[in-house]
């Protein structure tokens, strides 16, 4: 079954199904990485979407940020294979380190981990925030040939409040990000 929009999202505390529109298919993939890799591959061949949008929520490690943004490029901030390879990058392995979505400025780092300190990595990668499924979903898409984009709505700073924010602004990107998928489909 073809679909023209597929939105993959980690739960649906983030995304209801019953507030998006009827054309658009929407996943719930889970948290992390391994979960978003597998129910992206089921999704796209599923579906056979012409373009992805991952919705979710992230940390936020530019402090000048705050609301819904546009992510542009992700990478993984939990990949730790020195000294095989930089932090970041899988050693013996030929697929991309990074992933460059449709449109947007931000830079995402991707990892199994809720951040909860400062790491000055992040900061050396100009990595804007912080999220632990999106590098997973955009390696998927780079594989199937999907074109993506991904927005991201900031819960918390990333710091030791990091997973309290979380839980009482999860639900709160919603409107924002409706409102932004109304205007892409218009």
């Amino acid at each position: 079954m073809k679909t023209q929009l597929l939105i993959i999202t980690a739960l649906e505390s983030e995304l209801k199904r019953d507030a998006l529109p009827r054309n658009v298919e929407v996943i719930y993939c889970g948290i992390g990485k391994i979960n978003a890799a597998i129910a992206s591959v089921k999704a796209i061949t599923q579906f056979e979407p012409a373009h992805i949008i991952n919705f979710g929520t992230a940390g936020k490690v530019n402090t000048k940020l705050f609301g819904l943004i546009e992510i542009g490029k992700v990478i993984q901030r939990d990949m730790l294979t020195e000294p095989l390879a930089p932090r970041g990058k899988t050693p013996f392995c030929d697929h991309p380190h990074e992933h460059y979505s449709l449109g947007g400025q931000y830079c995402c780092g991707t990892g199994d981990s809720f951040v909860t300190a400062h790491d000055p990595w992040l900061n050396d990668k100009q990595i804007d925030v912080v999220d632990m499924e999106l590098f997973a979903i955009a390696a998927v898409a780079h594989q199937f040939n999907v074109p993506w984009k991904s927005f991201k709505y900031i819960t918390d700073d990333a710091n030791e409040h990091a997973g309290t924010d979380w839980q009482k602004k999860v639900h709160h990107g919603q409107e924002l990000f409706l409102d932004k998928l109304h205007s892409l489909l218009m």
